[in-house]
């Protein structure tokens, strides 16, 4: 009896973690974006030889992030495995250098500089490990500093800009100077102070300043990632003639194809342990079909309500949006708010003016009149555009001719609201040209 009551228990715990695994599994899937799912299911189909996985083919000119893709045909989610910085760093140095002591020092500093480009190094502990002078440390860091992309190799913010100046033959006349001996005044905006200090207009200092800002802060951040060509939406909208329609872009989708005949004639011919092992791979089959199928349908109804409540975006082609929480959507699919969450990141949604994220459709109330916070960035952006650049609008300023608008926020909120649109302060903003 005891060993009975053992048994019952071991098993019910063993069926209880079996259930939180493959929820766990669950919720992992439907968290992922289109190229991780298809990494994670052709992952499984390795270890289970009952189905095979047909990659999702995209016909469409609106795939292509940036321009547009030919119409007619078919393309393939393609990862651009581009060259770490690391690794174009140390191919330079070995196509262009020959094998000595300066060049060996220049491989080891390669490797204390990070993703964005800058030398993160104790240089008085480093010339100690390799018993380099400080000659010939000075001309190793040198040559490294010369190397593609300018600026790389940098030891501040300075430093970089100042080698980017430096390589560029285009570069105005005392843009370097300016950087070397003025860079908390540029820092700081004191134009007026710089133009008296050098003799130069403000019309040249605005010049300069215009320069400095196309320089790269972060000339190794380009290398090394693995972004896809192309984006694959997992939902598509179609304009009718009185209402909109999202459907699942089966295009987009994975398939998975299950080998029938293989599976039958292992079946025929299987002693118990293989039996065994043929259920248990049907059994991954059938939960990573129907788990895909779930996924798939939880997308949906998401996309659904995000158009039905967005409509004046979609219909107006990037019209303003209204205020969505994750939780309104949760609570009309009677689903946990984290669910909705994982549902709409890195997923998206293809229309005839765009390919978008569905995170990107929720935004916040501003205040009582169910204004968005997108309404009132689009007015921001608005009022900037259209000030005088000689005398740009304070926030305070800003605040006030909202108000004139009906929208009364806050200098605080308007301040956020200018950062997440990417707008300077007023001080940064202004012109002397």
């Amino acid at each position: 009896m005891k060993f009975q009551q053992g048994y019952s228990q071991k098993q019910q715990q063993t069926q209880k973690l079996a259930m939180i695994q493959e929820l766990q599994q669950a919720i992992q899937i439907l968290q992922f974006n289109t190229e991780e799912l298809q990494d994670y299911v052709e992952t499984v189909s390795l270890e289970n030889p009952l189905f095979e996985v047909v990659a999702p083919k995209i016909q469409s000119d609106l795939m292509q992030m940036s321009g547009s893709a030919p119409k007619n045909d078919s393309f393939m989610q393609i990862a651009d495995h581009s060259v770490s910085l690391f690794e174009h760093l140390i191919n330079q140095i070995h196509l262009n250098y020959r094998d000595t002591f300066i060049r060996e020092i220049m491989l080891v500093l390669v490797e204390y500089v990070d993703v964005n480009g800058y030398l993160k190094v104790d240089e008085v502990e480093i010339k100690e490990e390799l018993q380099a002078s400080d000659i010939q440390y000075l001309d190793a860091l040198t040559l490294l500093q010369q190397l593609d992309p300018p600026g790389v190799g940098a030891r501040d913010l300075q430093e970089c800009l100042m080698l980017q100046t430096e390589q560029d033959d285009f570069a105005p006349e005392l843009a370097y100077l300016l950087l070397e001996e003025a860079f908390d005044k540029i820092a700081k905006r004191k134009f007026e102070q710089l133009a008296k200090e050098y003799q130069i207009s403000l019309a040249q200092i605005q010049q300069i300043m215009d320069y400095i800002r196309t320089l790269n802060p972060f000339p190794g951040a380009s290398f090394g990632e693995q972004e896809s060509n192309f984006i694959i939406p997992d939902l598509t909208l179609i304009r009718e003639e009185d209402h909109l329609e999202v459907l699942s872009n089966k295009r987009g989708q994975l398939r998975l194809n299950f080998q029938e005949n293989y599976f039958k004639r292992l079946k025929e011919q299987a002693d118990e342990e293989t039996k065994v092992y043929l259920k248990e791979k049907l059994q991954q089959f059938e939960w990573l079909s129907k788990t895909l199928g779930q996924r798939k349908d939880t997308i949906l109804e998401v996309g659904k309500i995000i158009v039905q409540h967005q409509s004046a975006f979609f219909e107006d082609k990037q019209g303003a949006l209204k205020p969505l929480m994750l939780k309104d959507v949760a609570k009309q699919l009677d689903v946990h708010e984290s669910t909705i969450s994982r549902a709409v990141n890195g997923k998206y949604i293809e229309t005839d003016f765009g390919v978008f994220e569905l995170r990107g459709f929720f935004v916040n109330k501003v205040n009582d009149d169910d204004t968005s916070a997108d309404e009132v960035k689009q007015l921001i952006a608005t009022l900037v555009k259209e000030e005088d650049k000689r005398k740009p609008l304070s926030d305070q300023k800003i605040v006030e001719l909202l108000a004139e608008k009906e929208q009364k926020i806050s200098r605080r909120t308007v301040a956020k609201y200018r950062d997440a649109l990417k707008i300077p302060s007023s001080s940064k903003r202004k012109r002397f040209d």
